[in-house]
């Protein structure tokens, strides 16, 4: 299956907004845990993922996380781009989360 992004041409996704995100694993193979009774459950991939997605916050001070959630082959989470001015920082931040 090629890569294909659904993007605005010419749009600035740098620009202060709140973004929707979704990322799929190859294949679409369920590699982050199983649906268990109506509720997922992770595995040690699953927590990982969980847990370096809590860290972009605290090593990007420019954003905000909103609303996420780890389906078994996918994750699905909301980035706020604070101020405009998103670069990669290299060392510690702060930690910005929504209550």
């Amino acid at each position: 299956m090629p890569y294909n992004p659904i993007r605005l041409r010419n749009y600035d996704y740098a620009r202060a907004w709140a973004y929707f995100v979704t990322i799929c694993t190859q294949h679409r193979k369920c590699l982050f845990g199983e649906i268990t009774n109506g509720v997922m459950r992770l595995n040690d991939a699953g927590n990982i993922d969980a847990r370096e997605w809590m860290e972009t916050a605290r090593i990007r001070p420019a954003i905000e996380l909103d609303e996420w959630t780890i389906i078994p082959n996918h994750f699905h989470g909301i980035v706020v781009i604070l101020d405009g001015k998103y670069t990669a920082p290299h060392g510690k931040g702060t930690t910005r989360r929504r209550k």
